[in-house]
């Protein structure tokens, strides 16, 4: 218990530090002085993260392995390399063991999920079950017909509901 006491001071006290202090944290936590411009607010929890970590052990194993293999799929494969100047159309072609690979397709939620998105102060509940996806007592066929009832326009149903 006084450990997560000594936390929450640290934590507390990380909006009385400088700037000058929490771009010194900054720059020891990510080997690098912070991006020109990069707002007070950036730093501070950047700081407060990184206090929580060092303090409770930060990211698991698995997640850190999540993010190197989605950090992987995101390199870019066409980026211009030292002494590529881009201007060689042989150098900015890529071969086909080089061509990135697709992002996974999300699964569908399954039958009996609800899923909840607030849009305008008001929550939306949407269920979902053999036939589609009901709400507020109507079934539609799909997510985007759904948010479309929502929000009076057209919207990817997965990325509305966060999927």
């Amino acid at each position: 218990m006084r450990k997560r006491r000594d936390l929450d001071g640290e934590i507390a006290g990380v909006g009385d530090l400088t700037r000058d202090e929490l771009a010194t944290a900054w720059t020891k936590a990510y080997g690098c002085p912070p991006p020109k411009g990069v707002k007070r607010g950036l730093l501070e929890r950047s700081a407060a993260w990184h206090f929580q970590a060092k303090r409770l052990g930060g990211l698991t194993s698995t997640i850190k392995k999540t993010l190197a293999a989605g950090n992987a799929r995101r390199t870019n494969v066409n980026a211009i390399q030292p002494g590529n100047t881009g201007l060689d159309r042989q150098a900015r072609v890529p071969s086909a063991q080089q061509a990135p690979k697709s992002s996974p397709q999300s699964l569908p939620p399954k039958a009996g999920s609800r899923l909840m998105r607030e849009w305008n102060g008001r929550m939306h509940i949407v269920e979902v079950v053999d036939e589609g996806f009901v709400l507020d007592g109507k079934t539609y066929g799909s997510l985007s017909a759904v948010a479309r009832r929502i929000t009076g326009t057209h919207w990817s149903g997965p990325r509305f509901f966060g999927l």
